[in-house]
């Protein structure tokens, strides 16, 4: 803390003070004449890209940086911290132009986005922080900073930081090396998608299990103390979080062996469900009844029968049952439905539409009408629309469907 406070006296020095205003100047300066309408104006030809027509503001303003240095040299001012400045404003402008010009291109959008704001720019901003603390302070008197003992070991502010960063470095940038890894071995030993992902989530996990252990090390604790924690982890994950590991077991099977898969449909309390994405300790699935996302334990798919209409094909088997009066034939029925299930919109032609005789009666026959559809989760629409249909085509008959 006391530090930190005698970082404000470089205010008080009369040429750090001249720079800070000709920083603050040149900054609204190259946005005031960024704006104006001659400087404004997208540059030519109009086939160039829209960030090169019309530049960003950190291109102005670092222009307006380096221009105020030999000004600053002329009046015989000092000039390192708009140097400084000038440096970190290109770092940020060449980061834009990566994320434009590559990022972009190379990879999939999402992927990008999450690169440039977890990684690519978290890296930026914290070089910018060790900058600007070189430049008021000694990094490496900071770093020697005590920050207290823990389990007997004295830990200082440089490994607590080194610590922090490497995890956070295992954490956020073990993805793409764990898919580069994943994909080779898709391909080399024709391994299933399922799998893929699988081996993918065990090397991130195994690359952030060996970062703590090295972290813990590089802190100094106590190997007596860290097996005492890990003796007493284990009786507590043994009561008291078993379900979370029996969940993170399944989804690791349930991955491997590829019995669920993402796009399956299944049926969940009696409803279809589609599977949006399998992680580690649930399942999200979609319920098209009431477009509401179902969060379900991977043990459940161990522990109780799950119904899928996705495991080998999308077809899925319809069944009407109608009761109609004895006045017409039977056979006349028969026919009449098939035809009428066949004309609906959603229902295949092949396999065909069967319907049969069910039970005879004193005054009513009940038949039996089969179709099928290619998505499961129409049922319920084509289902509706096929009775209102059947309704229709026997209006002045009494029937009824169900």
């Amino acid at each position: 803390m006391l530090a930190m406070v005698s970082w404000l006296g470089f205010l008080q020095r009369p040429d750090v003070l001249v720079q800070l205003l000709a920083i603050a100047l040149a900054v609204l300066l190259a946005r005031r004449l960024r704006g104006s309408p001659w400087l404004g104006r997208p540059f030519r030809p109009s086939w160039l890209p829209g960030w090169i027509r019309r530049p960003p503001v950190a291109l102005a303003e670092t222009g307006a940086l380096v221009l105020a240095i030999p000004l600053l040299n002329l009046a015989g001012q000092e000039s390192g911290l708009v140097l400084l400045i000038a440096q970190l404003k290109a770092a940020w402008l060449a980061l834009e132009l990566v994320e434009k010009l590559l990022l972009s291109r190379w990879l999939d959008p999402v992927m990008a986005s999450r690169l440039s704001s977890r990684l690519l720019r978290p890296a930026l901003l914290l070089a910018t922080l060790l900058i600007g603390l070189d430049a008021v302070d000694n990094l490496q008197e900071l770093a020697n900073l005590p920050m207290g003992r823990l389990f007997g070991s004295a830990v200082n502010l440089g490994s607590l930081f080194e610590v922090v960063v490497v995890l956070y470095v295992l954490v956020i940038g073990s993805g793409p090396p764990a898919c580069a890894i994943g994909w080779f071995c898709q391909r080399g030993l024709g391994m299933t998608e399922g799998s893929r992902r699988a081996l993918e989530l065990l090397l991130r996990y195994l690359l952030v299990s060996l970062g703590v252990l090295w972290a813990l090390g590089h802190l100094g604790f106590n190997q007596t103390g860290l097996f005492a924690i890990a003796g007493g982890l284990s009786v507590g994950l043994g009561f008291g979080v078993k379900e979370v590991f029996s969940n993170f077991i399944s989804g690791l099977w349930l991955l491997f062996e590829g019995s669920v898969r993402p796009g399956e449909v299944l049926i969940i309390d009696g409803e279809a469900c589609e599977v949006r994405r399998l992680g580690l300790r649930a399942a999200v699935l979609w319920r098209s009844s009431d477009n509401a996302e179902l969060l379900i334990p991977n043990q459940t798919f161990f522990t109780s029968t799950t119904a899928t209409f996705t495991g080998s094909d999308r077809m899925r088997r319809g069944i009407l049952a109608a009761t109609l009066t004895n006045s017409l034939a039977p056979s006349e029925v028969v026919s009449r439905l098939e035809q009428v299930a066949t004309a609906q919109a959603g229902v295949l032609i092949e396999p065909a539409a069967k319907a049969s005789v069910e039970q005879l009666g004193d005054t009513t026959i009940r038949y039996k009408l089969t179709y099928w559809i290619a998505d499961p989760l129409s049922n319920q629409e084509i289902s509706s629309a096929l009775k209102l249909a059947l309704w229709h085509n026997f209006k002045p008959i009494d029937i009824s469907l169900n």
